[in-house]
This record gives structure tokens, sequence and C-alpha cells, in this order.
């Protein structure tokens, strides 16, 4: 049976360059209630699912909140009581269980027409899903993504704060060039900068863009758990503006040198593609080994000497 994930009215000229609200139709897919959660997530690798506890903010660490807030329930007992503990459940590639292959071949499917749509040349790359499962009130710190990504609300509400990408005054063009050469260095949250973000009210049956390095953080509703699905992917575009920051990251050092700073990146700013040149010919076609990416840096750095 073809299932048809998004509903009409998306603009694909604004991918990667805004966030935007539209409809799908999700909301009563098996897979995503949380009966069939409560089956599926148990049975999937502990490496997928990252279990934390307590109220977050926008100053914790994302990444690191599994660790940080380490949950004194077990994962079956915080399904169970999501609604009235505070508990935050992400699942990362949920595809590879039978019961979201489906869902996930009709969503690259969708989003790769969507992208060829907008003119971006070749398909896109390493796409995945994400499943987070949270109680009322729940927060996700402030972060930025190494991906677009469509996220959709199945159950629940949230209300969405979306930045826009490459906005130097939210994330500056340093913490974002560290943060794709995992330095360890991320961005931070800057209270003064709420007014600068876009609110969502997000409900069920309705999905988000939050393009590529756009800073976002989320707080769900009081009424009820949260479910929602994301699709996160890559596009020749996004992966040039990498090689690109990654250029300016390892060139930073000899340059300041020289009494000089690389003009920033950012999308349809001018030496894109030539950085991008440059940074592939020191690694070949693929920039994700950290050895690799650290390696091409110290030749970079040793040749602009």
């Amino acid at each position: 049976m073809t299932i048809q994930c998004f509903g009409p009215g998306i603009d694909p000229g604004l991918m990667d360059r805004a966030g935007f609200l539209f409809d799908h139709h999700l909301v009563d897919h098996p897979a995503l209630s949380l009966e069939s959660l409560a089956g599926v997530i148990p049975r999937l690798s502990p490496r997928q699912v990252f279990h934390s506890s307590g109220r977050l903010s926008n100053t914790d660490n994302f990444d690191r909140a599994h660790l940080e807030h380490r949950p004194a329930a077990s994962l079956e007992t915080a399904l169970e009581n999501l609604r009235t503990t505070d508990g935050y459940i992400m699942v990362r590639r949920p595809e590879t269980d039978p019961a979201f292959k489906p869902l996930f071949d009709a969503l690259r499917s969708e989003v790769g027409q969507l992208v060829a749509a907008a003119g971006i040349p070749r398909a896109i790359n390493d796409a995945m899903l994400y499943l987070f499962i949270a109680s009322p009130n729940s927060v996700t710190p402030f972060h930025i993504d190494r991906y677009s990504t469509f996220l959709m609300q199945c159950r629940g509400s949230k209300v969405v704060t979306v930045y826009s990408p490459w906005d130097a005054r939210v994330v500056d063009d340093e913490d974002t060039e560290h943060f794709f050469a995992n330095t360890g260095r991320r961005p931070v949250w800057r209270p003064e900068t709420e007014i600068l973000g876009q609110q969502f009210d997000f409900r069920p049956g309705q999905a988000l863009h939050i393009p590529f390095v756009a800073g976002h953080h989320v707080r769900n509703g009081s009424e009820d758990v949260s479910i929602s699905l994301s699709i996160i992917f890559k596009t020749a575009r996004t992966r040039q503006l990498v090689r690109a920051m990654l250029f300016n990251h390892y060139s930073r050092a000899s340059m300041a040198r020289l009494g000089m700073r690389p003009r920033r990146v950012a999308l349809d700013h001018p030496g894109i593609a030539s950085k991008a040149a440059a940074w592939r010919a020191f690694t070949g076609p693929f920039t994700t080994s950290r050895s690799i990416i650290e390696r091409a840096g110290g030749k970079l750095s040793a040749m602009m000497r």
C-alpha cells in the first residue's frame, strides 16, 4: 500500500532558507501509536535509544542529556508513565525495525522529490528517522543540526522556536565551524537572542521544515505526551557548505597570523564552491570521518603557514 506522507502547498524554494509549516498525513499511522512504540523501542539496539529524565532547559547540552540526566526508571517504566513523569526518549533510526521501514521509504521518496523540485542536484544522502517521545512540558534544549529536517507532530503539542540559518547574532561563524569539525565546542544558548526566533505553535497533523544549521529549541505542551517524528538528510548543497566551513575552520589560525580572516560561509555567499573544492582535494569525496577531517586540517594549516 502506498503511503502519502505530506500534504500540498509546500514551497520547495524555501528549502534550507526558512522554517515553514505544512500538513502531513501520519497522525493515525499504526507505527506511531504509543502502544506500538512501547513494543518497538525496547527491541531496538540500546545504541539507538537515548533516554533522559528531569526537566531540561535551553542551557543544557542536548547531545549529552541522556548522560547528564540519567533516568532512575527503566525504559519500559518510562514509556508507561510519560504523562506523569519528566521523561524524554529519543530514538535514532527506528526504520531498522520492520514497523517503520515502509514509512521511512515513503518519507525518503517524498523528501527527494521536494529537493529535486528545489533545483538541488542529485539525490538526498544519509537520510534517517528520529523519533521523539516526551512528557508534557518537556524541553528540547537549543541546538543546531548537521542535517536538514522535516519534523512531524503526531500527538500532543509543542512550541518550536526556529532561528534564521546563518544568523551570526544567534550562532557565530566560528561556533558553527567548530561544531562541524567535531571539536567538542558547541553553540551556546544566548537568552538575548530569543526575540530573533520565529515561534511555531505545532499541533498533530502539522509538519515543520527546520533548515540546515538553523538554531532551534522546543517546549512541549502541558496537555499530553508528545510524539513526533523527523526525517533528516543531507543534500549536495549542504555537503558543499560543510566542506567550505571545514576549510574556514582549519585555515583561520594560519590566516590570523597574516592579519587576515576567511570570508564567512553561508548559503548563497561567494567563494563557497572554491573552498569546498579545495577541502575536497585534501579529504576525497567524504568528510564524515573525524580522523580524516583532522588529518586534512593539519595538512591545510601546514600549507598556509
